[in-house]
Order: structure tokens, then C-alpha cells, then sequence
């Protein structure tokens, strides 16, 4: 086992993946909250769109939705995100997996909002205060204190669902694995290896986002 994995980049390979774990994370949440607003909107239009979107995407495989980026959006439509192959695997790669989550983002979000009480948006709105500025000052802080815990599960699934980008060649701990598998045999124990990479990857996340949701629970 040491000598497979001595001629093969395994550390580099875990880096790809934590790198498209990071990226995709701040895609997700970047649009997940932009849906999360769309979903909580007074204007009916706004609210059919966010759901409409997280119904469609939820719903619809990630390996597909992946798989497509590459034979639909970039080689039929022309739609490169760079000229180089392999960045442009992996730029997709990002933009599939921020789009994906950002889907299980915005229901996190949706349930931290119920967790504000009713008063509180009520009492903004009697200030002044617009939707935008509601949202912004009173219910998104809040709802983020209360998401902590899903985004945490969130983000778990994310760093695991990184493993899918390998079936459109992007050479992260998933795809080198794959790669072993093909060229080597005897590959049982490199299994374990990249199992515990990614134990090693995920248990601190949710480690992590556990104490932070019991730090910031809201006592009532």
C-alpha cells in the first residue's frame, strides 16, 4: 500500500478537494441566501422563482447536473470556463456543486428564519424599516444563528459530494482514487486510506458546527 500511494499525489489530490469544497462552500452560500430572500419575499413572482429553483434542484440528480455542465454547457454551447481542460473541469465543477447546495443552503436559512419570533419583524416594520432593511438588520443575523447547525450538515454533504466531480476528469482525492483502482491492483487498503482523508476532512466540520450551534442557540 505504501508504494501506491508514494508514486501517486494523494496530498495533492486532497488539496484539489479541499479547495473545491472551499470555493463551492462560498458559492452556496452566496446563492443560497439570495434564495433564501426570494423564498421569504412579499412579492408572490419572487417566492414562485425560489422555490420553483430549489424544487428543480433538489430533485435533479448531481451527477447529472455535473455530467451536463461538461457535455452540454461547455462542448455543445461552447461555454469554457477556461481554455485549459482541467481548470475548466474543475471551474464547472464549482459552479455545479454552489448551485447544487446552494438549493439545501436556502431551506437551512428558510428554517433559521422561522426561528425569529413573529414580534420582532413585526416591530421593525412599526420603526420604518423595509423588507431589505429587515431583512438585513433584524431577521437574516438571526436566522443565521438559528441555520448553524443545517449549514453545518450542509457543508458535511458538500465536502462528500466532491467525490461526483471525478466523472468529468476533475483529478481531486475521488478522481486519483479512481485512477489507483484502474492501474493497480491489490487497492483494498488505499480505499481506507482515502476513507479516512475524508473522515479526517468532514468530523472537524461537523465537530465544529456542533459547538457552534450549542454556543449560539438562542435561549428562550
Amino acid at each position: 500500500m505504501a508504494d501506491v500511494v508514494s508514486r501517486y499525489d494523494v496530498l495533492g489530490a486532497f488539496w484539489v478537494t479541499v479547495q473545491l469544497a472551499f470555493l463551492s462552500a462560498i458559492g452556496a452560500l452566496v446563492i443560497g441566501t439570495f434564495l433564501a430572500v426570494l423564498r421569504i419575499s412579499p412579492v408572490r413572482v419572487l417566492r414562485m422563482i425560489g422555490t420553483g429553483y430549489v424544487n428543480t434542484v433538489r430533485n435533479t440528480p448531481l451527477t447529472l447536473l455535473m455530467v451536463f455542465s461538461i457535455l452540454g454547457a461547455s462542448f455543445i454551447l461552447g461555454l469554457q470556463l477556461a481554455q485549459d481542460p482541467g481548470s475548466n473541469a474543475f471551474r464547472w465543477a464549482v459552479v455545479v456543486l454552489s448551485a447544487y447546495h446552494a438549493a439545501f443552503v436556502c431551506e437551512a436559512l428558510r428554517s433559521g428564519v422561522n426561528t425569529v419570533p413573529v414580534g420582532q419583524t413585526e416591530a421593525a416594520r412599526s420603526i420604518g424599516l423595509t423588507f431589505g432593511q429587515s431583512l438585513r438588520e433584524v431577521i437574516l443575523p438571526q436566522a443565521f444563528r438559528g441555520a448553524v447547525a443545517p449549514l453545518g450538515s450542509t457543508l458535511v454533504a458538500l465536502i462528500k459530494n466532491t467525490t461526483v466531480a471525478a466523472v468529468i476528469g476533475v483529478t481531486d482525492a475521488a478522481g486519483l482514487l479512481q485512477v489507483i483502482v484502474e492501474n493497480e491492483t491489490g487497492t483494498v487498503q488505499v480505499f481506507l486510506v482515502f476513507a479516512i482523508g475524508f473522515v479526517i476532512l468532514t468530523l472537524p466540520v461537523g465537530v465544529l458546527f456542533t459547538a457552534l450551534s450549542r454556543r449560539l442557540a438562542v435561549r428562550r
